[in-house]
C-alpha cells in the first residue's frame, strides 16, 4: 500500500485540480519500478526521461511464450458530455487489485490533443486515480501520435507526388480516398482544395483532413502483431482507384517501407505508472465514436504476459467501444476478456431519465428509475457477447442513499451485481470492493465464452444492420445510395468478410445525440462508408458524426497557460 498516497488523499482539499494532485505524488523512476514490479530488466526498456519508457521490440518478442494473465474489460453506459469516469475506474481498479496483493496493470489509450484542447482538457484519469506523468501523457507523450500523423501524411504526399510526375498508375483523381490528418480539432480543414498556384504545386483537386485518431494508420498500429505485420498492413492501405476501378495501395506507391520506418519506435508500447506506483501500459488512441476505440494489441499482450490481471478500457459506451473491442480487436487478435465492468453514475442515469444539465447533479430517484433503461440495454448488449458485467457505480458526494439503493435493487432484478466505487476521491482504496468481487469471479467462475456479434460471411450491409438492430434498438438502417454502391464495390473486391466499425455519436444508441435512454424504432443513417483494408475493417459513418471534430464555443485551450515558473496551468 502506498502510504504517501494515503496521506495525500486526506491532505489535499476537496476540489483540488487533477494536475495538482498528480504533481503532489513523488513518482518512482520507471526503470526501477519496471524491474521491481514487472521483472523487466532496464536493458529491455527505452527510457524517455526518468518516468516514461517503451518496451523494446526484442523484449516484446521474448514475452510471447510467457504465461498469460486475466483480462478485465471496462466499458460504460452511454456517456453524458461530462463523461462517466471509465478511465478513472480502470486506473483505480488496477490499483485496488495491487492492494489485494494481485499483480495488476492498467492498459489504456493515449490521449489526443484534439479533446485535450477542445472539450475535455485532459484524459489521463482524474482525482486520485490517475496515470503519471499526467502532463507528458496528455501533451505529446512519447511522440507516437506525431509518428502516426507523419506516416499518414507521407503516404498522402507520395500519392500527390505520383500524380504530379505523370500518374503511371492511372489513378482517377476523382476517386482518391486518402485524406490527410492532424491531431487537433479544426473544422476548417474538413474540406479543402490543394494543388493551387500553378503546375509546380501539384494537381489541383479536392481533399480534406481527419483527426489523427481516425487515421487508418492509427488503427493499424493498434492491431499489428509486430513490425512485419505492421509493414504488411500498411502496404494493404487503399489510397485511390484507377480509371478502370481497380484499387491502388500504399504498396503500389512503394510507401509502406518508409511509413514503417517512421512508425518503428511508435509501435513499442509505453510504460508509465499510476499515482500508487503501479504499472500502466498506454499505447495507441483510436476514438471509440469514430474509430475502433481500443489500445494496442501489442500493449495488451505485453501487459498480460507480465501481470496476473490486466484492466483495459474500451471507448465510450458498450454499444461502441465494447462492441468494437470484441468484433474487431478480439476477432483479429484472439484476445478475449475474462470479466467485464460496466461503469455508470447516478448523474448520467438522471440525465438519461430526462434531467437537464442544471439538475442532473441533484438527487432524483424518479429520473434514475427512468434512465435505468440505458443501463439495462448495455447489460443486455454485453450478454449478447457472452459477458456478465459487474456494474461499477462511480459515486459523487451529491448521490443520495435512496438512489444508490434503488439502482442496486434494479440491477439485482437484472441479475447483475452493482457496487459503489470512490476511486476518484480515494484511489485504489475506493475500488477495493469491486476488485474483490472481480477477483472472486476470475478465480471461481468458468471463463466466459465470448462470441462476436456476427459471422464473417454475413454481407457488409447486414453486419451494419445486425449491430443497429441487436445493439442499438433500431428497426433497420438507411443506406445512402453512394454508401450502398461502395459496400457492393468492397464486396466485389473481396473485402466482404471484414468486420464493420460504426462511427456515430457516443451520446445515444441512435444517430441523434439528444435521444437519451434506450430509444427504439429508429433507423441508423449510414451516409458514408470507408474501406480500411490494412486495419481490416469497414467504417460506416452515421448521422452527423465527423471524423474531423470542431472546437466548442469555449475550448479548453483558452484556459491553459504557463505560470512564472513554467508550470502548466489549466490542464485539468
Amino acid at each position: 500500500m502506498n502510504t504517501s498516497l494515503n496521506q495525500l488523499v486526506t491532505a489535499l482539499a476537496p476540489g483540488t485540480p487533477d494536475i495538482e494532485i498528480a504533481r503532489a505524488v513523488l513518482m518512482r523512476p520507471i526503470l526501477s519500478l519496471a524491474e521491481e514490479r514487472l521483472g523487466t530488466p532496464a536493458q529491455a526498456l527505452i527510457p524517455y526521461g526518468h518516468y516514461k519508457a517503451k518496451l523494446s521490440h526484442d523484449y516484446l518478442a521474448s514475452l510471447k511464450e510467457c504465461p498469460k494473465g486475466k483480462l478485465v474489460l471496462v466499458t460504460a453506459i452511454s456517456p453524458t458530455p461530462a463523461g462517466e469516469g471509465k478511465t478513472t475506474t480502470s486506473v483505480g481498479l488496477a490499483d485496488a487489485f495491487n492492494r489485494l496483493g494481485i499483480q495488476a496493470a492498467a492498459c489504456l489509450r493515449e490521449p489526443s490533443l484534439g479533446p485535450c484542447f477542445g472539450m475535455k482538457g485532459g484524459a489521463a484519469g482524474g482525482g486520485h486515480a490517475q496515470v503519471v506523468p499526467m502532463e507528458d501523457i496528455n501533451l505529446h507523450f512519447n511522440g507516437d501520435f506525431h509518428a502516426i500523423t507523419s506516416a499518414h501524411n507521407l503516404l498522402a504526399a507520395l500519392l500527390d507526388n505520383h500524380l504530379h510526375w505523370g500518374n503511371a498508375l492511372d489513378i482517377d483523381p476523382q476517386r482518391i480516398v486518402w485524406k490527410r490528418v492532424i491531431d487537433l480539432n479544426d473544422r476548417a480543414l474538413r474540406h479543402i482544395t490543394i494543388g493551387l498556384g500553378g503546375a509546380g504545386n501539384g494537381i489541383p483537386r479536392e481533399d480534406g483532413f481527419d483527426i489523427t485518431v481516425a487515421s487508418e494508420v492509427m488503427a493499424i498500429l493498434c492491431l499489428a502483431n509486430d513490425l512485419d505485420d505492421l509493414e504488411h498492413r500498411l502496404g494493404r492501405i487503399i489510397v485511390a482507384y484507377r480509371r478502370d476501378g481497380s484499387p491502388v495501395t500504399a504498396h503500389n506507391l512503394e510507401a509502406a517501407g518508409a511509413m514503417a520506418v517512421l512508425l518503428r519506435d511508435a509501435l513499442q508500447p509505453n510504460l508509465v505508472q499510476s499515482l500508487e506506483h503501479n504499472p500502466a501500459f498506454i499505447h495507441g488512441g483510436p476514438f471509440g465514436n469514430i474509430a475502433h476505440g481500443c489500445s494496442s494489441v501489442m500493449a495488451t499482450r505485453a501487459a498480460l504476459a507480465l501481470n496476473d490481471v490486466v484492466v483495459t478500457e474500451a471507448g465510450f459506451g458498450a454499444d461502441l467501444g465494447a462492441e468494437k473491442f470484441i468484433d474487431i480487436k478480439c476477432r483479429q487478435s484472439g484476445l478475449s476478456p475474462d470479466a467485464s465492468v460496466l461503469v455508470c453514475t447516478l448523474r448520467a442515469l438522471r440525465f438519461h431519465g430526462g434531467a437537464d444539465k442544471e439538475s442532473w447533479g441533484m438527487p432524483n430517484p424518479d429520473r434514475v428509475r427512468q434512465g435505468f433503461s440505458n443501463l439495462r440495454r448495455h447489460v443486455d448488449n454485453l450478454r449478447h457477447f457472452g459477458l456478465s458485467p459487474i456494474v461499477a457505480i462511480n459515486t459523487f458526494d451529491s448521490d443520495s442513499r435512496e438512489e444508490l439503493d434503488l439502482l442496486k435493487s434494479m440491477c439485482a432484478e437484472l441479475g447483475v451485481q452493482a457496487l459503489e466505487t470512490s476511486h476518484w476521491a480515494h484511489g485504489g482504496a475506493g475500488a477495493m470492493t469491486l476488485a474483490e468481487a472481480l477477483s472472486e469471479q476470475l478465480d471461481e467462475a468458468p471463463a466466459p465464452h465470448v462470441r462476436c456479434l456476427y459471422p464473417d460471411r454475413l454481407s457488409l450491409a447486414d453486419k451494419i444492420r445486425t449491430v443497429a438492430t441487436e445493439l442499438y434498438g433500431a428497426d433497420d438502417i438507411t443506406l445512402h445510395p453512394a454508401a450502398a454502391r461502395w459496400l457492393q464495390t468492397f464486396e466485389d473486391l473481396g473485402y466482404g468478410d471484414l468486420p464493420v466499425c460504426i462511427a456515430k455519436t457516443q451520446y445515444s444508441f441512435s444517430c441523434d445525440p439528444q435521444a437519451r435512454g434506450a430509444p427504439e424504432g429508429h433507423r441508423l443513417d449510414v451516409r458514408e462508408v470507408r474501406l480500411s483494408a490494412g486495419a481490416g475493417f469497414v467504417v460506416a459513418v452515421c448521422g452527423d458524426i465527423m471524423t474531423m471534430p470542431g472546437l466548442p464555443r469555449q475550448p479548453a485551450a483558452t484556459r491553459m497557460e504557463l505560470d512564472t515558473q513554467g508550470h502548466i496551468v489549466g490542464l485539468f
